[in-house]
This record gives C-alpha cells, sequence and structure tokens, in this order.
C-alpha cells in the first residue's frame, strides 16, 4: 500500500499548467504531459520505476508461460510476457467532480480544467501501459459513465468525454458515488479528481462506497493556490459559487484562522484516507501534473 500523501520522487518538473492551456487538443495536452513524465523518469537514475510502453510486461503467477519471451529472459535474467492489441493488465475509473466550485481560478488556472488534465494524462498514460480506462463525471449526480474499455477508439471516447465536461451544478458527494460504485464490476484502479467540497463525513462515506469489491482508490484533492494561503490583500466581497451567498471578508483578520482551518481539513481527509487504506495526494493548480501521475504509477506498481 502506498501511504497517505506519500513522499514522492521529484524528477526535473515539466510544463506550468498555464502553458497547457494553450494547447487547443486535450488529447495532445495529455501526450506532451505523459510524455514529458516519462522522459523525466528515464533521466533519472534514481527513481526506480519501470515504465514499459512495448508490448511486454514482468510474468505474473497464472500467467500462461507459453507467452514468456525467453530472448528477453537471456537478456535481462527476467521472465517477461508478450502482449497483444486487446489485452489489459487492469482496469482505472477516473472520476471528475464537475461541480461549480471547480470552476474556481485565481492564482492557478481553473480546478476543473486542471482535473480535467489529470484526468486525460491518466487516461493517456493508462492506456500506454495497457490498462482499460473508463471515465465518469458528477455533481449532484452522475453526469457521464464511459465504463472501462481498452481500444484505442476507446481512448479517443473517454478524452472527447472529459475534454466536454463543464459545470453547472452543486455539488453531492454520497448520492452518485454510490451510484457509481454499484456501476463498476471490475475490480481495479479508481481515482477521483474533486476539490472536496462537501461535508467531510459525507465525502469519506462516498470514497468508502468505492472502495467496496476490493478497488484501490486514489483520492486526487485538487485547490487553488488562493484557497491554500488565502492570500488576498484588499477586503472584497466573497460570493460562494454555489449557494451564491456572500459575505464580505477582511483577509488579514481572516487569514490565520482561515489556513489553519484548511489545513485541518486536508489532515482529516489525508488522515481518514489513510485509515481505509486510501491514497491521498493533494494537487495545487499552479503546478505541473507530475505528482499525480507518480501517485498513480505508485499504486499500479503496488498492484503486480
Amino acid at each position: 500500500m502506498i501511504h497517505a500523501h506519500p513522499a514522492l520522487p521529484q524528477p526535473t518538473r515539466f510544463i506550468d499548467p498555464t502553458v497547457l492551456t494553450r494547447i487547443s487538443s486535450l488529447e495532445l495536452v495529455a501526450r506532451t504531459v505523459v510524455e514529458g513524465f516519462v522522459a523525466g523518469l528515464h533521466r533519472s537514475p534514481h527513481l526506480g520505476f519501470s515504465v514499459n510502453f512495448a508490448e511486454y510486461r514482468p510474468y505474473r503467477p497464472g500467467d500462461d508461460i507459453r507467452k514468456i519471451d525467453w530472448k528477453v529472459f537471456g537478456r535481462r535474467e527476467r521472465f517477461f510476457v508478450k502482449e497483444y492489441e486487446g489485452e489489459t493488465n487492469t482496469s482505472i475509473h477516473l472520476i471528475l467532480d464537475c461541480s461549480q466550485s471547480m470552476r474556481y481560478g485565481n492564482r492557478g488556472i481553473p480546478k476543473l480544467e486542471y482535473g480535467q488534465f489529470v484526468a486525460a494524462s491518466l487516461a493517456y498514460f493508462a492506456f500506454k501501459q495497457r490498462d482499460s480506462v473508463g471515465f465518469i463525471s458528477f455533481d449532484e449526480q452522475v453526469r457521464e459513465f464511459v465504463p472501462a474499455r481498452g481500444s484505442i477508439g476507446h481512448l479517443n471516447t473517454v478524452l472527447h468525454t472529459i475534454e466536454r465536461t463543464s459545470a453547472a451544478q452543486k455539488s453531492n458527494f454520497l448520492k452518485p458515488l454510490v451510484a457509481v460504485s454499484e456501476r463498476i464490476r471490475k475490480r481495479g484502479i479508481v481515482a477521483l479528481i474533486s476539490d472536496l467540497y462537501d461535508e467531510p463525513q459525507r465525502v469519506m462515506d462516498g470514497l468508502r462506497h468505492l472502495a467496496l469489491h476490493g478497488n484501490d482508490v486514489i483520492v486526487f484533492q485538487v485547490l487553488d493556490p488562493s484557497e491554500l494561503l488565502f492570500d488576498f490583500e484588499e477586503s472584497a466581497q466573497f460570493i460562494d459559487m454555489e449557494t451564491r451567498a456572500e459575505m464580505h471578508v477582511v483577509p488579514d483578520f481572516l487569514r490565520q484562522e482561515y489556513r489553519k482551518i484548511m489545513k485541518n481539513q486536508v489532515a482529516f481527509f489525508e488522515k481518514e484516507c489513510q485509515k481505509d487504506r486510501m491514497d491521498f495526494a493533494l494537487l495545487d493548480t499552479s503546478q505541473p501534473l507530475d505528482h499525480a501521475l507518480f501517485a498513480y504509477l505508485l499504486r499500479r506498481q503496488q498492484l503486480y
């Protein structure tokens, strides 16, 4: 198991998310991010990851021994099996929160756009690892449900569905995540991408449903830097993006207390995820996406 909020290796960080917004195609964004990530892995002698996008993967007990490539064994003294078109190792379901609060972006790009980049990059990366990929979006209810499959045509369907995701409604974690858990039949990895803006216990109840039937859950909490630091200078009227409630705020008087509350909230999700054997990663929308890809790669390698 990966501990919650793992200490991930840090290669040279690659592309700023604001640069990615200038790329018109989400497929090209995903390819750019993943290829940069893989190049970073290969450049570093210290990371110890094996990322192989060829037709081979390590032999696992139960595999058909007729698929072992003995020439590869002769070179590397390890068993590898050949995989062919349509074969997959595991399935990953990517779940993206598309509630109104995800539209927020102040110092980083909007959280929803960042979440789309994360989802698309994970989908592309998983496909290259010969895993099957599915996609779900939700707010008060499930908006899109694309089952996990492993073909190139299906990857394009997933990417196009991610690209057209928009935010319009309030969030409600429990109801849609219960519905999703009932529809995911095959055990695999479930990756939730969200700002987790709902009543914390309701969030955790929803996440626990995703962990049913032995699914491995990764939680990516996506936040804008201003939500983490509350670095506003001028007093202003703040408007809740979901309830439209307004409040006049003088940042200097609230900053310390706000940061304490936010720190406690993140710590709560970290602790609860760890307790329930889920992985947790906090993503800052001003930072590159390598942290999310590392978290997924670590979890995937734990499965094999």
